[in-house]
């Protein structure tokens, strides 16, 4: 069984493009530990065409913002989102799972019309 958290606290400048949760944050510290890089970088979330269904989700570390980001801080966590991006991740909460299938990056999309089985692709 699944077990899907609330979302990581929010700096409240502005709405955010996206959310994590508390879990998905401290897995991407973990991996970006692992990777070996150091806490100046920042996870990259973007969305992509391609997949099964359309558009695809993306994750990344990168050590700067590019100047049309929005740039959001999540406990520690500094969050990249394209403009363009941006209009599809609207709403979209990022949580780290645990099931039966393994674990992973699990994207909730409330605006997804249609997914594909891997759930890393989706339509809208």
């Amino acid at each position: 069984m699944e077990h899907a958290e609330t979302p990581a606290e929010v700096v409240p400048e502005s709405l955010p493009p996206v959310a994590l949760t508390a879990k998905a944050v401290e897995m991407v510290k973990i991996t970006r530990d692992q990777e070996g890089m150091d806490a100046s970088y920042g996870l990259r979330v973007a969305v992509m065409g391609g997949g099964c269904s359309g558009f695809q989700y993306a994750l990344d570390f990168e050590q700067e913002a590019r100047p049309t980001d929005a740039v959001m801080e999540l406990d520690g966590l500094r969050v990249f989102v394209d403009p363009v991006s941006s209009r599809y991740l609207e709403g979209v909460t990022i949580d780290y799972v645990f099931g039966m299938h393994g674990a992973g990056f699990k994207f909730q999309n409330p605006r997804a019309t249609g997914t594909c089985g891997c759930g890393s692709s989706f339509a809208v």
